[in-house]
């Protein structure tokens, strides 16, 4: 079988205070059923990606919470990897439908991160490090911090290179509707921006934000009458029920690193990262080549530097320079990032890696309005989870 992306549902990302975390997985949850054609009666499991409800709001049992409210009456479950929650609950729906526990899943991703001061959503979000790294007072300004100045000590990496990828993921953010910050801003703005932890400044970042995100998937049933579990490559569909409009995700890949910086042999490199790519290309049968779009998780302007290399669309050493050529931006040989990424669109932690699951799915089914990329068919998504100790990658076609 080949797993379809049935439906999608994407709320507003920002500073939403007039809606609870149950409001806006509701919100995007019953946009994708309804996409989807479905009926909530027809979904089997709903998946729930979530870091910090638990903290923030008292509730843990997020699982039975959002599927109570969707009057669905099948498993329900709820995810945590950091900021990597999305595509992790991603990949075990997956897994669960190629098993044949269930056929219609719905995954949802939503967080609500506003309404709490600052100080205590930097604590809770340092529950993605090592206690070794809370206990030194280091916070993840500070862990990426430390990965651009390695980075620009070995390899010359500059600070306008850093901001460049700011600039660009702003610009494509101002087509989209849904994006927390939907306007351009200038490389001066980005370079006087107050410093957060250099050479990292404010608008090396990306924000604190409410919102949340859904997607249905389904089973497709392969031509081989087989019931035997096939690697990825022969998740084949029947030709009569397979359309131009539709998109499948073939690969569907995690790895994992040491969740301290201070224990990983390079601190200019996410190698769980590498390691996932790798994993996710094998089982979609395809090559890097062959991607024309990607939404990668630049939680910070370095860290799609990083991505940039490590899954690699260039050679170590050389991503600021790539992005800063304007290869990856709309109009470029790789789009990345055309939502805006987590740095303009905006990053509600357990919503992003299913955001960027929508934003591909748009993409090919040429749904993306002003942001559309031509001749789009292949597309991959990188979900990270810490400073790298989780990396998803999944890979999308139709």
């Amino acid at each position: 079988m080949r797993i379809k992306v049935a439906g999608t549902g994407l709320t507003k990302f920002g500073e939403l205070w007039d809606k609870s975390l149950s409001d806006l997985a509701f919100e995007a949850s019953l946009e994708a059923i309804n996409d989807s054609r479905l009926v909530s009666n027809d979904i089997d499991a709903v998946y729930v990606a979530n870091m910090l409800s638990g903290q923030t709001s008292s509730q843990d049992h997020l699982g039975a919470v959002i599927a109570s409210s969707l009057n669905i009456k099948g498993a329900a479950f709820r995810i945590e990897g950091a900021c990597a929650s999305g595509g992790l609950a991603l990949h075990l729906a997956i897994q669960s439908i190629l098993a044949g526990t269930y056929k219609n899943v719905l995954v949802i991703g939503a967080e609500k991160m506003t309404d709490v001061p600052q100080s205590d959503i930097s604590a809770a979000l340092m529950g993605a490090g090592s206690e070794e790294e809370r206990k030194a007072g280091l916070t993840f300004p500070a862990l990426y911090a430390l990965m651009a100045k390695a980075h620009m000590a070995k390899f010359g990496t500059t600070r306008n290179q850093l901001a460049s990828v700011s600039v660009k993921n702003h610009y494509h953010a101002s087509f989209n509707e849904k994006a927390q910050f939907p306007f351009e801003i200038s490389m001066d703005k980005v370079l006087t921006s107050p410093m957060i932890c250099s050479p990292l400044s404010l608008f090396d970042a990306s924000p604190v934000t409410d919102g949340a995100s859904a997607v249905v998937l389904s089973s497709q049933t392969r031509s081989s009458a087989s019931s035997a579990y096939n690697p990825p490559r022969r998740w084949a569909l029947t030709p009569s029920r397979c359309t131009s409009q539709d998109v499948f995700i073939t690969g569907s890949a995690v790895a994992t690193d040491t969740i301290d910086l201070a224990q990983r042999s390079s601190l200019v490199e996410i190698a769980a990262t590498k390691k996932a790519c790798q994993k996710a290309l094998k089982q979609a049968g395809v090559d890097l080549k062959d991607i024309k779009i990607a939404e990668v998780h630049d939680c910070f302007t370095i860290a799609e530097i990083l991505a940039m290399e490590d899954l690699g669309f260039c050679n170590k050493g050389e991503g600021g320079e790539f992005i800063q050529k304007g290869t990856t931006r709309l109009g470029g040989k790789l789009p990345v990032n055309t939502s805006g990424g987590l740095k303009a669109c905006g990053h509600p932690v357990g919503a992003t890696g299913i955001k960027q699951i929508i934003e591909i799915t748009h993409q090919l089914q040429k749904r993306a309005g002003k942001r559309q990329v031509n001749e789009v068919n292949l597309g991959l998504t990188h979900n990270v989870g810490g400073s790298g100790a989780t990396a998803v990658v999944h890979i999308l076609q139709n």
